[in-house]
């Protein structure tokens, strides 16, 4: 059996007293696009973050494509890696968050091109070029020279998008990309998803846009209080949810 591209087992997470992540299991597999929705504060972007080690797990495992993220294992002890082999190890996690994070000074261009220059050691013209191809994936391509200010926020998270896309990362993941946008630009943000998702990508995407979830993932699963209620394929999460608590939440959003 293939093991999965993305997999967390018994991972807890807590700031302070309060508890985030209460032994999350969450496999992924290679192509799959996985939707985890639930209400605020149920951990969905906690959960994320792990993913990539940007918030350290206080235990159980998170593994992309069956190796360790920001730990090696010694003597049965997990010790976490120095800062420079956990940036090598998350250059293949692509991120994409809810507010964009584009240097305000740099172009669209120069802000795709600039991880590819500095992490993947890139020549300035590779770079550029591979940018290029990431910006024309997103619709960005004619906007390359813009910096972010004459953008809007739909094309500022395009561009970011086009960022994570360039580092051809083992996955993707997404926290909420289109929360922090008007209305009106979150058609834009959401087609450039569900191009990526039938593109075979191994995307994670935190959401509230369950109509975009029903459209494009393949597994959703339904996080509240820092727990797994509900998981599943999507069809049948999202039109036939078995727990009171993923209806009772369905009802809410629809």
């Amino acid at each position: 059996m293939t093991p999965p591209m993305v997999s967390l087992r018994g991972v807890r997470k807590s700031f302070g007293t309060t508890e985030v992540l209460r032994g999350v299991d969450l496999a992924v597999a290679e192509g799959e696009v996985n939707c985890l929705i639930g209400p605020s504060g149920s951990g969905k972007s906690t959960l994320l973050r792990c993913v990539n080690h940007l918030e350290t797990v206080d235990a159980g495992r998170v593994e992309v494509d069956g190796s360790l993220v920001g730990y090696r294992e010694s003597g049965g002890r997990l010790r976490e890696l120095p800062e420079r082999l956990i940036a090598r190890r998350r250059a293949e996690i692509g991120m994409v968050f809810q507010g964009f994070h584009l240097f305000g000074h740099m172009t669209a261009m120069q802000n795709v091109a600039e991880a590819l220059i500095g992490v993947r050691r890139l020549s300035k013209k590779d770079a550029h070029g591979r940018a290029l191809a990431a910006l024309q994936r997103v619709g960005m391509a004619d906007r390359a020279d813009f910096h972010p200010s004459r953008l809007s926020g739909g094309q500022q998270q395009r561009v970011a998008i086009a960022r994570a896309l360039a580092m051809e990362p083992k996955v993707l993941l997404f926290d909420e990309p289109t929360s922090a946008l008007d209305p009106q630009l979150v058609g834009e943000v959401l087609d450039v998803l569900g191009d990526l998702a039938g593109a075979g990508l191994t995307m994670i995407v935190v959401t509230h846009e369950i109509g975009f979830a029903r459209q494009a993932a393949d597994s959703v699963v339904f996080l509240d209080q820092g727990l797994v209620v509900e998981s599943g394929a999507a069809r049948e999460v999202l039109q036939r949810p078995e727990r009171s608590r993923t209806r009772e939440f369905l009802d809410r959003v629809l």
